[in-house]
């Protein structure tokens, strides 16, 4: 089974996630350190909050870090951020609407 880990700090986020993969092995990360450490086959970023650029390029320059997918969301109107997140190693950046809309596929 698929390991999903989430580092979204919003509330109605969360609920979200929770919601969306609740029949999954899936468990939100509680700081943006957290995404450094973690082993999970999926890591969902909200790409808005502080610390989250240099945790995923740490976890992604990692050796061990494999074909392990991070899939970072933000303000589509925040364009140098969602740059960043490519930069810094993500697999997919995506505009907060879209990923949310996109939630049912990640979690079929």
């Amino acid at each position: 089974m698929t390991r999903i880990e989430a580092f979204a700090p919003d509330l109605m986020d969360q609920s979200k996630l929770r919601a969306a993969f609740r029949d999954h092995d899936f468990a939100l990360l509680r700081s943006a350190g957290a995404i450094e450490d973690s082993t999970a086959d999926l890591l969902l970023v909200d790409l808005g909050r502080p610390g989250v650029l240099d945790a995923i390029t740490a976890a992604t320059s990692a050796a061990d870090f494999g074909e392990r997918q991070v899939i970072g969301f933000g303000s589509h109107v925040d364009d140098d951020l969602l740059a960043a997140a490519e930069q810094a190693g993500a697999s997919q950046v995506l505009p907060r609407s879209v990923f949310f809309r996109r939630i049912p596929d990640l979690a079929d």
